[in-house]
C-alpha cells in the first residue's frame, strides 16, 4: 500500500492524515496507522476505545460509502482542550443510519456512539465525513476523563 500520510502541526493541533482504497485490508491499514499516531501523542488510556471507532468507521466507509473505484481518507487531528478526533470521509451518498433494536445487523454506529464521547456526519462535497471525538487528557493533565 502506498504511503499517501499527511502530517500537519499548528499551534495547538496536530493532524495526520491517510487515503486508503476500497479493499479489506484497508480497515486493519487504517487501524494500525490511528493506532501509531495515538501512541506518538500519548493516550494510551483511550487507545482501545479509539481503535475500535477507527474500525467501524472505517468498516462502514468500505461497506456503505465508497463507490467502486474511490477509496476513504482517514484523518486524525489533536485539537486543543486535548481532544482526539478521528474522521472518516468518503464520497459516497447517503447518511449513516444507527441501527433499530430489531434490525440484524448494523452496531457500528451503536458501538461509537457508547465508546465515543461526541460523534456526527459533516457535508462534503462529494460524499461526507463521519466522525466522532475522544476527550483525552495528556500526562499530567488534570482534565476529567471524558468516560
Amino acid at each position: 500500500m502506498t504511503d499517501n500520510t499527511t502530517t500537519l502541526t499548528t499551534t495547538g493541533n496536530e493532524m495526520r492524515e491517510r487515503f486508503y482504497p476500497r479493499c479489506r485490508p484497508s480497515v486493519p491499514a487504517a487501524r494500525n496507522f490511528a493506532a501509531g499516531a495515538v501512541a506518538d501523542w500519548g493516550f494510551f488510556h483511550r487507545i482501545d476505545d479509539i481503535l475500535l471507532c477507527v474500525s467501524e468507521l472505517a468498516t462502514n466507509a468500505l461497506l456503505h460509502g465508497v463507490p467502486p473505484g474511490r477509496g476513504f481518507l482517514l484523518r486524525l487531528r489533536l485539537c486543543e482542550g486535548a481532544v482526539l478526533r478521528v474522521e472518516v470521509h468518503d464520497s459516497g451518498d447517503g447518511v449513516p443510519r444507527v441501527a433499530d433494536v430489531q434490525d440484524c445487523g448494523g452496531r457500528g454506529l451503536v458501538l461509537v456512539g457508547a465508546l465515543a464521547d461526541k460523534w456526527g456526519v459533516g457535508e462534503r462535497d462529494p460524499g461526507k465525513a463521519v466522525w466522532c471525538e475522544f476527550w483525552c487528557p495528556g500526562p499530567g493533565s488534570d482534565h476529567g476523563m471524558g468516560r
